[in-house]
């Protein structure tokens, strides 16, 4: 089993960028997807970014121009690159990986954007 962990959330001011990272605890580079979600307080998990296996990938409309995901040569870590922060950022941010026929989701890290 891989176990993924989130690290770089924090507190942030309204304008400012965070650079959170996803590591792996073993290879993912067959993962057909890796992406990132978010959950604001009392609302539902949302996607935010994803890359696919051939490197492709799709933003939600609110993070487009903002936020970008990448990951390193070895496909074991990604990142989610996040400028000009906004309020409405504020959630717990998850990484997620699609590994065959199993999920594998991280525990989150908080990101706060004060206003």
């Amino acid at each position: 089993q891989v176990r993924l962990m989130e690290s770089g959330g924090g507190l942030v001011q309204a304008g400012g960028s965070l650079r959170l990272s996803c590591a792996a605890s073993g290879s993912i580079s067959g993962a057909r997807t890796q992406g990132w979600y978010r959950r604001p307080l009392g609302k539902v998990r949302e996607p935010v970014a994803v890359i696919t296996k051939d490197g492709s990938t799709r933003y939600e409309d609110s993070v487009k121009g903002r936020f970008t995901i990448s990951r390193d040569a070895a496909q074991n870590t990604r990142y989610l690159q996040m400028n000009n922060l906004k309020a409405e950022d504020t959630a717990v941010y998850y990484c997620k990986a699609d590994i065959g026929p199993i999920t594998e989701w991280g525990q989150g890290t908080q990101v706060t954007v004060s206003s």
